[in-house]
Protein backbone atom coordinates (compact mmCIF):
# COMPACT_ATOMS: atom_id res chain seq x y z
CA UNK A 1 0.00 0.00 0.00
CA UNK A 2 1.25 3.55 -0.62
CA UNK A 3 2.54 5.49 2.35
CA UNK A 4 -0.05 7.62 4.12
CA UNK A 5 0.17 11.41 4.17
CA UNK A 6 2.68 13.02 6.51
CA UNK A 7 1.08 15.15 9.17
CA UNK A 8 2.70 17.86 11.28
CA UNK A 9 1.40 18.96 14.67
CA UNK A 10 1.44 22.63 15.72
CA UNK A 11 4.76 22.33 17.59
CA UNK A 12 6.50 20.81 14.56
CA UNK A 13 5.13 23.55 12.31
CA UNK A 14 6.52 26.26 14.61
CA UNK A 15 9.92 24.52 14.75
CA UNK A 16 10.10 24.19 10.97
CA UNK A 17 9.20 27.86 10.52
CA UNK A 18 12.03 28.80 12.89
CA UNK A 19 14.45 26.61 10.95
CA UNK A 20 13.46 28.29 7.69
CA UNK A 21 13.57 31.85 9.00
CA UNK A 22 16.81 31.78 11.00
CA UNK A 23 18.66 28.49 10.52
CA UNK A 24 19.00 28.09 6.72
CA UNK A 25 16.74 25.04 6.42
CA UNK A 26 16.13 24.20 2.78
CA UNK A 27 15.36 21.36 0.44
CA UNK A 28 18.64 21.43 -1.43
CA UNK A 29 17.45 19.44 -4.44
CA UNK A 30 14.26 18.10 -5.96
CA UNK A 31 15.56 15.74 -8.63
CA UNK A 32 13.43 13.98 -11.21
CA UNK A 33 15.01 10.75 -12.38
CA UNK A 34 13.97 9.76 -15.92
CA UNK A 35 14.66 6.47 -17.67
CA UNK A 36 16.11 6.92 -21.16
CA UNK A 37 16.41 3.20 -21.88
CA UNK A 38 13.73 3.55 -24.56
CA UNK A 39 15.69 6.34 -26.32
CA UNK A 40 18.49 4.15 -27.68
CA UNK A 41 18.89 3.63 -31.42
CA UNK A 42 21.64 2.81 -33.91
CA UNK A 43 21.74 6.44 -35.06
CA UNK A 44 23.20 9.01 -32.65
CA UNK A 45 21.20 11.91 -34.10
CA UNK A 46 17.96 9.96 -33.68
CA UNK A 47 18.96 9.01 -30.12
CA UNK A 48 19.64 12.65 -29.25
CA UNK A 49 16.25 13.63 -30.65
CA UNK A 50 14.54 10.99 -28.53
CA UNK A 51 16.42 12.13 -25.42
CA UNK A 52 15.37 15.73 -25.91
CA UNK A 53 11.76 14.85 -26.73
CA UNK A 54 11.32 12.57 -23.73
CA UNK A 55 12.77 15.01 -21.22
CA UNK A 56 10.65 17.86 -22.59
CA UNK A 57 7.54 15.69 -22.35
CA UNK A 58 8.09 13.99 -18.99
CA UNK A 59 9.59 16.97 -17.12
CA UNK A 60 7.45 19.71 -18.65
CA UNK A 61 5.68 20.51 -15.34
CA UNK A 62 8.60 19.90 -12.96
CA UNK A 63 9.79 23.47 -12.43
CA UNK A 64 6.32 25.09 -12.24
CA UNK A 65 5.25 22.40 -9.76
CA UNK A 66 8.25 22.82 -7.46
CA UNK A 67 7.77 26.58 -7.56
CA UNK A 68 4.10 26.19 -6.61
CA UNK A 69 5.00 23.85 -3.73
CA UNK A 70 7.63 26.33 -2.54
CA UNK A 71 5.09 29.16 -2.65
CA UNK A 72 2.43 27.16 -0.81
CA UNK A 73 4.63 25.61 1.88
CA UNK A 74 7.27 28.39 2.24
CA UNK A 75 10.07 25.80 2.44
CA UNK A 76 12.96 26.99 0.24
CA UNK A 77 13.78 24.64 -2.64
CA UNK A 78 17.31 25.59 -3.68
CA UNK A 79 17.47 23.78 -7.01
CA UNK A 80 15.48 21.57 -9.35
CA UNK A 81 17.38 18.92 -11.27
CA UNK A 82 17.09 16.03 -13.69
CA UNK A 83 18.94 12.71 -13.57
CA UNK A 84 18.93 10.26 -16.45
CA UNK A 85 20.01 6.72 -17.26
CA UNK A 86 23.81 6.61 -17.69
CA UNK A 87 24.30 7.97 -21.20
CA UNK A 88 26.99 5.43 -22.09
CA UNK A 89 24.25 2.77 -22.01
CA UNK A 90 21.79 4.86 -24.01
CA UNK A 91 24.19 5.85 -26.81
CA UNK A 92 26.25 2.68 -27.15
CA UNK A 93 24.12 1.16 -29.93
CA UNK A 94 25.05 4.09 -32.20
CA UNK A 95 28.72 3.02 -32.13
CA UNK A 96 29.63 6.72 -32.34
CA UNK A 97 33.25 7.43 -31.31
CA UNK A 98 32.16 10.67 -29.57
CA UNK A 99 28.78 11.48 -28.05
CA UNK A 100 29.04 15.21 -27.39
CA UNK A 101 25.73 15.77 -29.24
CA UNK A 102 23.99 13.76 -26.50
CA UNK A 103 25.37 16.15 -23.88
CA UNK A 104 24.15 19.09 -25.96
CA UNK A 105 20.68 17.51 -26.11
CA UNK A 106 20.64 17.17 -22.33
CA UNK A 107 21.80 20.75 -21.88
CA UNK A 108 19.23 22.13 -24.32
CA UNK A 109 16.40 20.30 -22.56
CA UNK A 110 17.59 21.42 -19.13
CA UNK A 111 17.84 25.04 -20.26
CA UNK A 112 14.41 25.09 -21.88
CA UNK A 113 12.79 23.32 -18.93
CA UNK A 114 14.43 25.73 -16.49
CA UNK A 115 16.14 23.06 -14.35
CA UNK A 116 19.48 23.90 -12.76
CA UNK A 117 21.40 20.74 -13.61
CA UNK A 118 21.02 17.43 -15.37
CA UNK A 119 23.10 14.48 -14.20
CA UNK A 120 23.75 11.23 -16.00
CA UNK A 121 26.43 11.91 -18.60
CA UNK A 122 27.88 8.86 -16.96
CA UNK A 123 29.55 5.48 -17.40
CA UNK A 124 29.83 2.47 -15.11
CA UNK A 125 33.27 0.94 -15.66
CA UNK A 126 34.15 -0.71 -12.36
CA UNK A 127 34.96 -4.02 -14.06
CA UNK A 128 35.77 -3.05 -17.63
CA UNK A 129 35.30 -0.46 -20.36
CA UNK A 130 33.07 -1.10 -23.40
CA UNK A 131 33.22 0.93 -26.63
CA UNK A 132 30.19 2.91 -25.45
CA UNK A 133 31.91 3.72 -22.17
CA UNK A 134 35.04 4.76 -24.05
CA UNK A 135 33.04 7.08 -26.30
CA UNK A 136 31.48 8.80 -23.31
CA UNK A 137 34.72 9.15 -21.33
CA UNK A 138 36.53 10.54 -24.37
CA UNK A 139 33.71 13.06 -24.81
CA UNK A 140 33.70 14.43 -21.26
CA UNK A 141 36.16 17.36 -21.70
CA UNK A 142 34.42 18.71 -24.80
CA UNK A 143 30.95 18.01 -23.42
CA UNK A 144 31.53 19.90 -20.17
CA UNK A 145 33.24 22.76 -21.99
CA UNK A 146 30.27 23.18 -24.35
CA UNK A 147 27.47 22.88 -21.78
CA UNK A 148 26.43 24.75 -18.65
CA UNK A 149 24.10 22.34 -16.84
CA UNK A 150 25.30 18.85 -17.71
CA UNK A 151 27.01 16.87 -14.95
CA UNK A 152 29.19 13.84 -15.51
CA UNK A 153 30.19 10.89 -13.35
CA UNK A 154 32.20 7.73 -13.89
CA UNK A 155 32.06 4.80 -11.50
CA UNK A 156 35.52 3.21 -11.54
CA UNK A 157 35.19 0.78 -8.63
CA UNK A 158 32.86 -1.11 -6.35
CA UNK A 159 33.25 -3.31 -3.32
CA UNK A 160 31.95 -6.28 -5.33
CA UNK A 161 34.16 -5.71 -8.39
CA UNK A 162 37.33 -4.07 -7.05
CA UNK A 163 39.10 -1.08 -8.59
CA UNK A 164 39.57 -0.62 -12.34
CA UNK A 165 42.98 1.09 -12.28
CA UNK A 166 42.94 1.62 -16.07
CA UNK A 167 39.80 3.72 -15.57
CA UNK A 168 41.36 5.54 -12.61
CA UNK A 169 44.35 6.62 -14.71
CA UNK A 170 42.03 7.62 -17.53
CA UNK A 171 40.02 9.79 -15.15
CA UNK A 172 43.20 11.54 -14.00
CA UNK A 173 43.77 12.49 -17.62
CA UNK A 174 40.12 13.48 -18.14
CA UNK A 175 40.10 15.75 -15.07
CA UNK A 176 43.23 17.46 -16.37
CA UNK A 177 41.68 17.89 -19.82
CA UNK A 178 38.42 19.29 -18.41
CA UNK A 179 40.37 21.87 -16.37
CA UNK A 180 42.27 22.94 -19.48
CA UNK A 181 39.11 23.06 -21.59
CA UNK A 182 37.47 25.40 -19.06
CA UNK A 183 40.63 27.29 -18.06
CA UNK A 184 39.09 30.69 -18.78
CA UNK A 185 36.65 30.06 -15.90
CA UNK A 186 39.21 28.64 -13.48
CA UNK A 187 38.69 25.02 -14.51
CA UNK A 188 35.08 25.18 -13.37
CA UNK A 189 34.10 22.26 -15.60
CA UNK A 190 35.70 19.97 -13.01
CA UNK A 191 32.96 21.01 -10.55
CA UNK A 192 30.54 19.07 -12.76
CA UNK A 193 32.63 15.89 -12.87
CA UNK A 194 32.97 13.25 -10.17
CA UNK A 195 34.82 9.93 -10.10
CA UNK A 196 32.99 7.40 -7.94
CA UNK A 197 33.24 4.10 -6.13
CA UNK A 198 29.95 2.37 -5.26
CA UNK A 199 27.87 5.05 -6.98
CA UNK A 200 24.24 4.95 -5.75
CA UNK A 201 21.38 4.57 -8.22
CA UNK A 202 19.20 7.21 -6.54
CA UNK A 203 21.49 10.12 -5.68
CA UNK A 204 19.72 13.49 -6.09
CA UNK A 205 22.93 15.51 -5.63
CA UNK A 206 25.11 16.66 -8.50
CA UNK A 207 27.59 16.03 -9.92
CA UNK A 208 26.96 12.35 -9.17
CA UNK A 209 23.23 12.23 -9.88
CA UNK A 210 22.02 9.55 -12.26
CA UNK A 211 18.93 7.39 -12.76
CA UNK A 212 20.01 3.83 -12.06
CA UNK A 213 19.16 1.01 -14.44
CA UNK A 214 17.11 -0.67 -11.71
CA UNK A 215 14.93 2.38 -11.16
CA UNK A 216 11.44 2.88 -12.56
CA UNK A 217 10.29 5.08 -15.42
CA UNK A 218 10.18 8.36 -13.49
CA UNK A 219 10.86 9.16 -9.82
CA UNK A 220 11.32 12.16 -7.56
CA UNK A 221 14.26 12.06 -5.16
CA UNK A 222 14.74 14.79 -2.57
CA UNK A 223 18.03 16.01 -1.12
CA UNK A 224 17.66 17.61 2.31
CA UNK A 225 20.13 19.91 3.95
CA UNK A 226 20.32 21.72 7.27
CA UNK A 227 23.82 22.28 8.70
CA UNK A 228 22.51 25.59 10.06
CA UNK A 229 19.73 23.76 11.90
CA UNK A 230 22.19 21.39 13.60
CA UNK A 231 24.64 24.20 14.39
CA UNK A 232 21.90 26.32 16.01
CA UNK A 233 20.77 23.36 18.11
CA UNK A 234 24.31 22.78 19.38
CA UNK A 235 24.69 26.47 20.20
CA UNK A 236 21.44 26.34 22.20
CA UNK A 237 22.72 23.27 24.00
CA UNK A 238 25.88 25.10 25.05
CA UNK A 239 24.00 28.27 26.01
CA UNK A 240 21.64 26.34 28.31
CA UNK A 241 24.42 25.97 30.86
CA UNK A 242 23.51 22.38 31.69
CA UNK A 243 26.14 19.61 31.74
CA UNK A 244 26.30 17.58 28.53
CA UNK A 245 28.55 14.98 26.92
CA UNK A 246 29.06 13.52 23.45
CA UNK A 247 25.99 11.29 23.82
CA UNK A 248 23.88 14.39 24.48
CA UNK A 249 25.29 15.99 21.33
CA UNK A 250 24.47 12.88 19.31
CA UNK A 251 20.88 12.85 20.58
CA UNK A 252 20.49 16.54 19.75
CA UNK A 253 21.71 15.96 16.19
CA UNK A 254 19.36 12.99 15.77
CA UNK A 255 16.36 15.10 16.75
CA UNK A 256 17.29 17.83 14.30
CA UNK A 257 17.91 15.32 11.48
CA UNK A 258 14.49 13.83 12.17
CA UNK A 259 12.78 17.19 11.71
CA UNK A 260 14.78 18.09 8.59
CA UNK A 261 13.98 14.73 6.99
CA UNK A 262 10.29 15.02 7.81
CA UNK A 263 10.15 18.41 6.10
CA UNK A 264 12.05 17.11 3.05
CA UNK A 265 9.81 14.10 2.58
CA UNK A 266 6.71 16.21 2.95
CA UNK A 267 7.88 18.46 0.11
CA UNK A 268 8.91 15.54 -2.10
CA UNK A 269 5.63 13.69 -1.71
CA UNK A 270 3.65 16.85 -2.41
CA UNK A 271 5.59 17.40 -5.64
CA UNK A 272 4.82 13.80 -6.64
CA UNK A 273 1.13 14.19 -5.78
CA UNK A 274 0.81 17.28 -7.96
CA UNK A 275 2.72 15.80 -10.89
CA UNK A 276 0.70 12.58 -10.82
CA UNK A 277 1.43 9.25 -12.58
CA UNK A 278 3.75 7.93 -13.85
CA UNK A 279 5.90 9.91 -11.39
CA UNK A 280 6.45 8.16 -8.07
CA UNK A 281 8.34 9.05 -4.90
CA UNK A 282 11.86 7.68 -4.63
CA UNK A 283 14.06 8.53 -1.65
CA UNK A 284 15.05 11.26 0.76
CA UNK A 285 18.80 11.84 0.82
CA UNK A 286 19.31 13.35 4.25
CA UNK A 287 22.86 14.58 3.77
CA UNK A 288 23.99 17.75 5.51
CA UNK A 289 25.02 19.79 2.48
CA UNK A 290 26.68 23.11 3.38
CA UNK A 291 26.68 26.40 1.49
CA UNK A 292 29.28 29.19 1.42
CA UNK A 293 27.07 31.20 3.82
CA UNK A 294 28.41 31.68 7.33
CA UNK A 295 26.42 29.54 9.77
CA UNK A 296 25.52 26.92 7.18
CA UNK A 297 28.72 24.93 7.59
CA UNK A 298 29.66 21.37 8.58
CA UNK A 299 33.06 22.69 9.69
CA UNK A 300 31.34 25.05 12.13
CA UNK A 301 29.37 22.10 13.55
CA UNK A 302 32.64 20.29 14.30
CA UNK A 303 34.01 23.43 15.90
CA UNK A 304 30.85 23.78 18.01
CA UNK A 305 31.68 20.32 19.39
CA UNK A 306 35.04 21.56 20.64
CA UNK A 307 37.33 21.08 17.61
CA UNK A 308 39.44 24.23 17.25
CA UNK A 309 39.54 23.98 13.43
CA UNK A 310 38.07 21.34 11.15
CA UNK A 311 40.88 18.91 10.42
CA UNK A 312 42.45 19.17 13.88
CA UNK A 313 42.93 15.97 15.92
CA UNK A 314 39.52 14.66 16.90
CA UNK A 315 37.86 15.73 13.64
CA UNK A 316 37.37 12.18 12.37
CA UNK A 317 35.69 11.07 15.60
CA UNK A 318 33.45 14.15 15.69
CA UNK A 319 32.51 13.76 12.02
CA UNK A 320 31.78 10.06 12.52
CA UNK A 321 29.38 10.87 15.35
CA UNK A 322 27.72 13.61 13.28
CA UNK A 323 27.23 11.34 10.26
CA UNK A 324 25.87 8.47 12.32
CA UNK A 325 23.43 10.69 14.22
CA UNK A 326 22.17 12.27 11.00
CA UNK A 327 21.49 8.83 9.51
CA UNK A 328 19.77 7.54 12.64
CA UNK A 329 17.53 10.58 12.87
CA UNK A 330 16.66 10.39 9.19
CA UNK A 331 15.81 6.68 9.28
CA UNK A 332 13.47 7.36 12.21
CA UNK A 333 11.66 9.97 10.10
CA UNK A 334 11.35 8.10 6.81
CA UNK A 335 11.36 4.58 5.44
CA UNK A 336 12.55 5.87 2.06
CA UNK A 337 16.08 7.02 2.87
CA UNK A 338 18.68 6.60 0.12
CA UNK A 339 21.22 8.39 -2.00
CA UNK A 340 24.39 9.24 -0.10
CA UNK A 341 22.96 10.36 3.27
CA UNK A 342 25.42 11.69 5.84
CA UNK A 343 27.57 14.81 6.09
CA UNK A 344 29.13 16.43 3.03
CA UNK A 345 32.50 18.13 3.32
CA UNK A 346 32.90 19.98 -0.01
CA UNK A 347 35.75 22.36 0.69
CA UNK A 348 34.92 25.32 -1.55
CA UNK A 349 31.19 25.14 -0.70
CA UNK A 350 31.74 25.40 3.06
CA UNK A 351 33.11 28.68 4.43
CA UNK A 352 34.40 26.91 7.54
CA UNK A 353 36.25 24.33 5.47
CA UNK A 354 37.87 27.05 3.37
CA UNK A 355 39.02 28.81 6.55
CA UNK A 356 40.40 25.55 7.95
CA UNK A 357 42.29 24.81 4.73
CA UNK A 358 43.72 28.33 4.66
CA UNK A 359 44.83 27.98 8.29
CA UNK A 360 46.66 24.73 7.48
CA UNK A 361 44.38 22.50 9.58
CA UNK A 362 42.82 20.74 6.62
CA UNK A 363 45.14 19.00 4.14
CA UNK A 364 44.14 16.65 1.35
CA UNK A 365 45.42 13.75 3.42
CA UNK A 366 43.31 14.84 6.40
CA UNK A 367 40.27 15.16 4.16
CA UNK A 368 40.85 11.58 2.99
CA UNK A 369 40.82 10.29 6.56
CA UNK A 370 37.64 12.24 7.30
CA UNK A 371 35.97 10.89 4.17
CA UNK A 372 36.16 7.37 5.64
CA UNK A 373 33.27 8.28 7.97
CA UNK A 374 31.18 10.78 5.98
CA UNK A 375 29.35 11.08 2.67
CA UNK A 376 31.18 11.27 -0.66
CA UNK A 377 34.92 11.96 -0.29
CA UNK A 378 37.32 14.55 -1.68
CA UNK A 379 34.76 17.09 -2.80
CA UNK A 380 35.45 20.43 -4.48
CA UNK A 381 39.14 20.29 -3.63
CA UNK A 382 41.32 22.69 -5.62
CA UNK A 383 44.95 21.82 -6.36
CA UNK A 384 47.69 23.58 -8.37
CA UNK A 385 47.06 23.73 -12.10
CA UNK A 386 50.36 22.05 -12.91
CA UNK A 387 49.44 18.88 -10.99
CA UNK A 388 50.05 15.98 -13.37
CA UNK A 389 47.39 13.58 -14.60
CA UNK A 390 49.23 10.74 -12.87
CA UNK A 391 49.19 12.51 -9.50
CA UNK A 392 45.50 13.30 -9.95
CA UNK A 393 44.91 9.62 -10.68
CA UNK A 394 46.85 8.61 -7.57
CA UNK A 395 44.76 10.95 -5.40
CA UNK A 396 41.61 9.50 -6.98
CA UNK A 397 42.89 5.96 -6.36
CA UNK A 398 43.45 6.63 -2.64
CA UNK A 399 39.94 7.96 -2.16
CA UNK A 400 38.34 5.22 -4.24
CA UNK A 401 40.14 2.59 -2.14
CA UNK A 402 38.57 4.06 1.00
CA UNK A 403 35.14 3.53 -0.53
CA UNK A 404 35.80 0.02 -1.81
CA UNK A 405 37.37 -1.34 1.36
CA UNK A 406 34.82 0.34 3.64
CA UNK A 407 31.86 -0.70 1.45
CA UNK A 408 30.60 2.88 1.08
CA UNK A 409 30.10 5.41 -1.69
CA UNK A 410 33.05 7.73 -2.14
CA UNK A 411 33.84 10.17 -4.90
CA UNK A 412 36.36 12.73 -6.03
CA UNK A 413 35.63 16.21 -7.38
CA UNK A 414 39.07 17.70 -7.74
CA UNK A 415 39.97 20.88 -9.63
CA UNK A 416 43.50 21.47 -10.92
CA UNK A 417 43.05 25.23 -11.28
CA UNK A 418 44.90 26.45 -14.39
CA UNK A 419 47.56 29.05 -13.60
CA UNK A 420 47.12 28.80 -9.82
CA UNK A 421 49.60 27.60 -7.20
CA UNK A 422 49.12 26.37 -3.64
CA UNK A 423 47.97 29.17 -1.33
CA UNK A 424 46.07 31.07 -4.02
CA UNK A 425 42.29 31.18 -4.39
CA UNK A 426 39.68 31.28 -7.10
CA UNK A 427 36.11 32.49 -6.58
CA UNK A 428 33.43 30.52 -8.44
CA UNK A 429 30.44 32.16 -6.79
CA UNK A 430 27.00 30.80 -5.97
CA UNK A 431 26.88 27.44 -4.22
CA UNK A 432 30.37 26.60 -5.52
CA UNK A 433 31.92 29.29 -3.30
CA UNK A 434 35.63 30.03 -3.11
CA UNK A 435 38.27 27.39 -3.82
CA UNK A 436 41.48 27.60 -1.81
CA UNK A 437 44.27 25.87 -3.75
CA UNK A 438 45.80 23.17 -1.55
CA UNK A 439 49.29 21.71 -1.96
CA UNK A 440 49.82 18.15 -3.13
CA UNK A 441 52.71 15.89 -2.20
CA UNK A 442 55.89 16.46 -4.18
CA UNK A 443 56.42 12.70 -4.23
CA UNK A 444 55.05 10.81 -7.23
CA UNK A 445 53.22 7.51 -7.78
CA UNK A 446 53.44 7.43 -11.59
CA UNK A 447 54.86 3.92 -11.70
CA UNK A 448 51.99 2.55 -9.62
CA UNK A 449 49.09 4.22 -11.43
CA UNK A 450 50.50 3.21 -14.83
CA UNK A 451 50.56 -0.50 -13.96
CA UNK A 452 46.98 -1.00 -15.10
CA UNK A 453 44.70 -3.92 -14.40
CA UNK A 454 42.18 -4.34 -11.62
CA UNK A 455 42.77 -4.30 -7.88
CA UNK A 456 40.78 -7.35 -6.71
CA UNK A 457 37.67 -6.93 -4.62
CA UNK A 458 38.23 -7.15 -0.86
CA UNK A 459 37.27 -10.27 1.08
CA UNK A 460 34.14 -8.48 2.35
CA UNK A 461 32.78 -8.69 -1.22
CA UNK A 462 32.26 -12.45 -0.84
CA UNK A 463 28.85 -12.33 0.78
CA UNK A 464 26.79 -14.85 -1.23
Amino acid sequence: MPAGPLRFDATEVREVLRMIESESLDVRAVTMGVSLRDSASEDLERTCGRIYEKLMRVAERLVPTTKAVHDDFAVPITSTRLAVTPLALVTEASRAPRIVPAALALDRAARELGVDYVGGFSALVEKGITPGDRALIDSIPEALAQTERVCSSVNVASTRAGINTDAVLEMGRVVKAVAEATAAAGGIGCARLVTFANIPDDNPFVAGALHGVGEGECVINVGCSGPGVVLSALKRLRAAGEPYDVATIAETIKRMAFKVTRAGELIGREVVRRLGPPVRFGVVDLSLAPTPAVGDSVAEILEAMGIEKAGAPGSVAALAMLTDAVKKGGVMASSAVGGLSGAFIPVSEDAGMVAAARAGALSIERLESMSAVCSVGLDMVAVPGDTTAETLAAIIADEIAIGVFNNKATGVRIIPVPGKQAGESVVYGGLLGEAYVQPVSRFRADGFVRLGGRIPAPLTALRN
